[in-house]
């Protein structure tokens, strides 16, 4: 009698949520193995359609956050299979990553001052920092 085929392994099949926080600890998890600068995630769902979050996080130089975009877009895609978007990689001042789920923003500290993307986001609730505590709503 011939051996029967080895059972093939079963993967779990994951809900939405646990494919979106999936996905959000893979980017945070890389951001802080970059050692990316004051991050801090904005939870968007029921608040706009455009993303469940937006990661809000600076690079040291312009060298800094170019590698970061990049290697982050690598780990999302060999992690999940998903493709990651990138805009501005070229000048790297202000790199935006879309994951879909969650839209990774990747800054200079000066460019990201200016533009204050936390305030403009945050809808009068404080954004979960992950990692060393940011307060963007200082004046």
């Amino acid at each position: 009698m011939p051996a029967s085929p080895a059972p093939k392994s079963v993967s779990p099949v994951r809900t939405p949520d646990e494919s979106i926080d999936a996905l959000h600890r893979i980017i945070l998890a890389s951001l802080e193995d970059d050692q990316a600068i004051e991050t801090v995630s904005i939870p968007l769902s029921g608040k706009s359609t455009i993303a469940d979050y937006m990661v809000v996080t600076s690079g040291r130089s312009t060298r800094q956050v170019a590698s970061m975009a990049a290697k982050l877009a690598e780990r999302v895609k060999a992690e999940t299979g998903r493709p990651a978007r990138i805009e501005g990689l070229p000048t790297a001042d202000w790199v935006l990553l879309d994951a879909g789920d969650i839209i990774v923003h990747l800054f200079r500290p000066e460019v990201r001052s200016f533009y204050n993307l936390e305030r403009m986001w945050a809808f009068g609730d404080a954004p979960a920092v992950a990692g060393p505590v940011h307060e963007p709503f200082e004046d």
